[in-house]
């Protein structure tokens, strides 16, 4: 009898493997077809019953999706993806305020979940809520910052915002976790244009961190950390203006930042310590940080001179891209320092 059971879950299982290689390829129906068969094996299969769910999702099926996903929500062992599948599903419809009703109990259950902040800012957005939206990413950051996602829309944000310096930094965060993606060259734009927008405006440099006026050293809470943070990054680049006097360019960019890592670690380090920061003082030790500046800003500012570059410097961009490769950037828990309290222009 157990030997029954347990070929009986292979079975299975071997069926929901290739449904999901159906949906991969696009093939919905054939998913559907398979997924039904799964479920005959085992039709209490929380996992078989949501995929199938969204496959008729994908496929435009919205009623028979609806139908599926929805008595799965209250399960106990419903995850953070059903909530995302049920809300794209109420969203197909046009039922905005179901949606909204929806994120905000995949949030409650999920607070982790960076994906269910990504969306419910998505969704926001789409309303026009725009405040709303940027919470809900910057929230998924601090809850979850190993998730491009969120950075990626709040990069966009704070772009189109009076202070460019959150698209800065999430930006380059977010070229970092998701890498060779269309979104990916959307981001390196925003990056070089964000740094000529914070140079081309003197008063947007100009903010001096508290403890840099009287020399009070300690934390003064959290709130006051957040703000000393993005003004002492705002300050140091303020310093190299020089620098950037004959324009931005991945070569007056390398010299910017790689005096900002210096300054940095000479003084900020210990009080504010991030991994962006970690991860660019170890490239510039290793010999490897013109090479990763040539990898985010050259394809942007010259497609020509980044071929040139990289066939130039071939040994130091291969040695760059093999250490990408064997060290996947990740985010640190307890770095979160943005307080939120921006403007948005619109």
């Amino acid at each position: 009898m157990l030997f029954t059971q347990v070929a009986w879950a292979q079975d299975a299982n071997e069926l929901f493997s290739t449904a999901n290689n159906f949906i991969r390829s696009g093939d919905y129906a054939n998913a559907i077809l398979v997924l039904n068969q799964a479920l005959q094996l085992e039709p209490d299969n929380t996992q078989f019953r949501k995929q199938l769910g969204f496959a008729y999702y994908l496929r435009g099926e919205m009623p028979k999706a609806q139908k599926i996903i929805e008595p799965l929500l209250d399960k106990k062992d419903t995850d953070a993806q059903l909530y995302q599948i049920a809300g794209n599903i109420y969203q197909s419809r046009q039922d905005w305020k179901g949606a909204q009703r929806l994120y905000d109990k995949g949030i409650r259950k999920f607070p982790e979940s960076g994906e269910l902040y990504n969306d419910n800012g998505q969704l926001l957005i789409s309303l026009k809520m725009f405040d709303g939206a940027l919470n809900n990413w910057l929230k998924g950051i601090e809850k979850d910052p190993n998730f491009p996602g969120n950075y990626y829309n709040a990069a966009r944000t704070y772009y189109y915002s009076k202070d460019p310096v959150w698209a800065i930094l999430y930006g380059e965060i977010f070229v970092n976790l998701e890498s060779y993606t269309t979104r990916t060259a959307e981001i390196r734009d925003i990056l070089i244009e964000s740094y000529k927008k914070l140079f081309n405006d003197p008063s947007m440099l100009n903010s001096i961190p508290a403890d840099m006026e009287s020399g009070k050293k300690g934390r003064r809470g959290k709130t006051a950390e957040h703000s000393d943070f993005v003004n002492v990054f705002r300050q140091l680049l303020a310093k190299q203006t020089g620098v950037i006097s004959n324009g931005i360019d991945p070569e007056t960019l390398i010299m910017l930042r790689t005096r900002f890592i210096l300054d940095w670690y000479n003084f900020y380090s210990f009080k504010y310590p991030f991994a962006l920061f970690d991860m660019q003082r170890t490239l510039l030790k290793e010999g490897m940080f013109e090479a990763y500046n040539q990898w985010i800003f050259g394809p942007v500012a010259s497609q020509a001179s980044y071929r040139a570059w990289t066939n130039l410097h071939k040994t130091e961009y291969d040695k760059f891209m093999q250490y990408q490769r064997n060290h996947p950037f990740k985010l640190r828990p307890d770095e979160y320092y943005n307080d939120g309290r921006f403007t948005l222009s619109r």
